[in-house]
């Protein structure tokens, strides 16, 4: 079964616009772009934006598994209250865990995150 990068870039392929276009509205680099089709895991709003430039929902493409996977990450986090806190229960994750897999979701989410602030850095220091 592909992995969520080769279904990126299949749903890219298959679109027809160019990976030129889409680098340059989502402001990355060519080999970010294709870091990512190697992915096992992406970010939902790196996800979604490319969706928004191809007209490609993906939420089809992912089963429920892999999207419970995906990170998460958003700048729009609002101060949470101790009173508004519920307890989730967790499943304890098996002993034999594959920890190169663990590692690349945590490459993953680092490289989210530079982007994340570079796109920030852009906006506050970039040209005016």
């Amino acid at each position: 079964m592909p992995h969520q990068g080769q279904i990126l870039q299949e749903a890219i392929k298959n679109s027809g616009i160019s990976i030129t276009r889409i680098v340059d509205e989502l402001g990355i680099t060519r080999p970010t772009i294709y870091r990512k089709f190697k992915d096992e895991t992406l970010d939902y709003a790196f996800v979604t934006k490319i969706g928004e430039i191809i007209g490609h929902d993906f939420s089809h493409d992912f089963t429920a598994l892999q999207q419970s996977v995906i990170p998460f990450v958003t700048s729009n986090v609002a101060p949470v209250s101790l009173h508004t806190v519920t307890s989730k229960s967790v499943t304890p994750q098996p002993a034999d865990q594959d920890y190169a897999k663990q590692l690349m979701a945590l490459q993953t989410k680092y490289i989210a995150l530079l982007e994340a602030y570079n796109e920030l850095l852009l906006k506050v220091y970039g040209p005016k």
